[in-house]
This record gives structure tokens, C-alpha cells and sequence, in this order.
């Protein structure tokens, strides 16, 4: 299993050692040991999802106040997406960039993306589907999304025609939600990661 962070500090794309022969393979997807290691803090799992995407499915961009905020470990275990990380954290030294991850049942990457980063996708074939934990059960109230097309962002998404859901076509963009405070703090979020460590 390798680790490698992304430009985005505290978020990390994981690739897996897999094992096969003519019957199949075998590989570990997730070990909280390893990545306890190069994160500094276990990853607490409260909650799997699965997410199926049509293709030009457009999800995001998909955050959680913090605290508690909300730790993702994502992977595709189906098909293939592109996947994107935002840094939201407003004060961070890469705040409003992002980076893209391709996760597919190939190479079988995973993501990891800590409290108060911003998480989408795009899905790149039919039926791509996403398998992903979280460190906090869904809340409705803590939870928000900055729109996925907001060209101040300028993520260059693989498609023409994105499909969005109503939720993520009506969030805001990301200078609305900063003006109106609804983005994590950086400071905030490196003094949580701390109590993550200890506790």
C-alpha cells in the first residue's frame, strides 16, 4: 500500500498492492494502521455509503462543519470516476484549489480527504460506483456544498453536459459561501486534527 499526498495538505491517494492469479485477486483496500501512520490519527469509521452514477453525473463539491466535520475514505469499486478534492478551509495555503484523483476498479486508488476539505466527483462510465466510509454519521444541518461549476473555482471537468442534482445546482458559489461564513476555518480544522491525535 503507497501513500501519496495530494497538493492539498492532509489529504492523501492510496494505492493498493493487489495479488492475482488465474482465480481472481486479493488485495487490502483499507488498513487503519497504515494509514493512522501518514495521517497522524486513525480514521474513526461511523458511517459506509455507496454511491451508483450514470455517466456525466456530476457530484459536489460536498463538505461538514468542523467539528466535527466529516473524514472520507473513498473508492470505486465499480467503473471509473474522477474524483476531486477542494480545499475549502479558508486561511489554508491552498485554499480554493483542487486536485483530481482517477479512481477505477483497475488500479483501485483510494482518497482520503479530512474534516473541512471539499469532496466531488464526475463519473467517467455508467454505473460507477463508489464505496465510501466516513468519520461522522450524515448530518443534515452540518453538512453543506459549493457548487461544482462555479467557474472562480474553475474545476476542469471531463464533460460537456454535467448532470447535477438540485441540491448541488442550487449551492453556492464559493466566494457566497465564504461571505457567509460557511466555510471551515484552517486554524480550526489543524486544532481539531490535534484533538484527533490525543483522543
Amino acid at each position: 500500500m503507497k501513500f501519496r499526498e495530494l497538493s492539498i495538505g492532509g489529504a492523501f491517494e492510496v494505492t493498493p498492492q493487489q495479488h492475482g492469479d488465474p482465480r481472481g485477486l486479493f488485495m487490502e483496500w483499507y488498513r487503519f494502521d497504515h494509514l493512522a501512520e501518514v495521517v497522524g490519527h486513525p480514521l474513526r469509521m461511523a458511517q459506509g455509503n455507496l454511491s451508483v452514477s450514470a455517466k456525466d453525473v456530476v457530484r459536489g463539491i460536498h463538505f461538514a462543519d468542523v467539528p466535527p466535520g466529516q473524514a472520507k475514505y473513498v473508492s470505486c469499486v465499480r467503473g471509473a470516476v474522477l474524483d476531486v478534492v477542494v480545499d475549502l478551509r479558508v486561511g489554508s495555503p491552498t485554499f480554493g484549489t483542487w486536485e483530481f484523483v482517477r479512481l477505477d476498479d483497475e488500479d483501485r486508488r483510494s482518497v482520503y480527504i479530512p474534516e473541512g476539505v471539499g469532496h466531488g466527483f464526475c463519473a467517467l462510465t455508467d454505473d460507477a460506483t463508489l464505496s465510501y466510509v466516513c468519520s461522522e454519521t450524515y448530518n443534515p444541518t452540518g453538512e453543506h456544498a459549493v457548487h461544482p461549476l462555479d467557474p472562480d473555482l474553475g474545476i476542469s471537468w471531463p464533460v460537456d453536459a454535467p448532470q447535477l442534482s438540485a441540491r448541488d445546482d442550487a449551492a453556492p458559489s464559493l466566494a457566497d459561501a465564504l461571505a457567509s461564513g460557511l466555510l471551515p476555518d484552517y486554524q480550526a480544522c489543524q486544532d481539531f486534527y490535534r484533538t484527533l491525535k490525543t483522543g
